[in-house]
């Protein structure tokens, strides 16, 4: 048997929390440190698909996500005025895997720590990390420090730990900005979005009569566009069902964000290694980032447990991910760029072309990773 590897897990968001799950349940030794003074999850809400629901259920959250999240049948496209232009069924989209749910990121993110089976270490960063031939030794900024055999970089976009694994890829900005909320819409039992001039609105249920809404535009710097109008006024000429979810008080407190993708494909240096949006975050038209950062987790674990020399194990671990995570980022662009034609074209495209669109863009994402 191989010997149990200790394995610092530097991160807490799902992707964190989701990999010293997966490690721990093959043998490993794991310490997680989390930069944030106490458990918080920013964001709103998240479209989980099949091949996320499934990754989530091996972890064993299959029974929380049917109870805590809602069932998500379909897709329905529409123009920004409300004229559905395609109805595609997720039981077809998706079969062979799971079920689509919608959920709060923070209900998520809470049941990945009731399962995570260590403690996290909050408000805790390194301070320093040196690498040898056969361990990591370092420091935290409580004062204490640690030696390991792996270091796991799970902290997100910004990471840090990137900058040692690959300083010349950084965050990039795609062209568009987002905001995101929720609030009550118990009519809306499916994902839905109205599509207009270079905007897009989006809308789905996470449970208890309540729906995740995201909006997005095209703008040229990554930083808030509203006037005094405000977000309704972006949107102003835009179906009434939409115009009223964005006149809910919860959208006037929406999480703004640009939107940004993490690209290089040097996701290991030595004994320390990347996972989740560290590595290769992307555009969320896919939703495809917790499905990505959870398949990472159960792949290295996996791939960490067979035994052997660290360093070209986790090597094995990127060049198992890397072709589907860059699989996912080609489909976002070409989306994006779909979504970006004329709207009388872009129309015509996904009345008669969605469901092969959504089909080409999927079908790999239903194989096991």
């Amino acid at each position: 048997m191989p010997t149990p590897l200790d394995v610092l897990v530097v991160g807490a968001g799902i992707a964190g929390l989701a990999t010293a799950t997966a490690l721990h349940r093959e043998g490993m030794s794991v310490d997680v440190i989390e930069r944030s003074p106490e458990r918080r999850a920013t964001g709103a809400g998240l479209f989980l698909p099949g091949n996320s629901v499934r990754a989530l259920t091996a972890l064993g959250l299959g029974d929380h996500l049917s109870g805590a999240g809602a069932p998500v049948p379909g897709q329905r496209l529409m123009d920004h005025r409300g004229r559905v232009l395609a109805d595609i069924a997720m039981a077809e989209l998706w079969r062979g895997t799971a079920g689509c749910v919608g959920i709060t990121r923070a209900n998520l993110h809470a049941a990945l720590h009731d399962i995570v089976p260590v403690p996290v270490r909050h408000g805790i960063t390194l301070v320093s990390l040196k690498q040898s031939d056969d361990g990591v030794d370092v420091e935290f900024s409580d004062g204490r420090s640690g030696r390991y055999d792996v270091v796991v970089g799970a902290d997100g976009i910004r990471s840090d730990l990137r900058e040692l694994v690959d300083p010349a890829t950084g965050a990039r900005y795609l062209g568009q900005v987002c905001w995101r909320f929720l609030t009550d819409a118990p009519d809306i039992d499916r994902w839905t979005v109205w599509l207009g001039p270079r905007t897009a609105f989006l809308a789905y249920p996470v449970g208890g009569g309540r729906v995740c809404c995201y909006a997005d535009v095209t703008a040229a710097a990554p930083k808030d566009p509203t006037t005094r109008a405000g977000l309704p006024g972006l949107f102003s000429g835009y179906d009434q069902r939409v115009r009223d979810l964005l006149a809910t008080p919860a959208a006037h407190e929406a999480y703004f964000s640009p939107v940004e993708e993490a690209s290089g494909e040097t996701w290991a240096h030595g004994r320390v290694v990347l996972v989740g949006d560290a590595a290769h975050a992307s555009s969320p038209n896919m939703a495809q980032g917790v499905a990505m950062a959870v398949e990472d987790a159960q792949v290295l674990a996996e791939v960490l447990a067979t035994g052997g020399d660290t360093e070209h194990l986790l090597q094995q671990y990127v060049q198992r991910r890397l072709p589907r995570t860059r699989w996912v980022q080609q489909q976002t662009h070409r989306r994006d760029r779909t979504r970006s034609m004329p709207p009388a074209v872009r129309n015509i495209a996904f009345r008669y072309g969605a469901k092969a669109l959504f089909e080409r863009g999927n079908a790999p994402l239903r194989d096991l990773p």
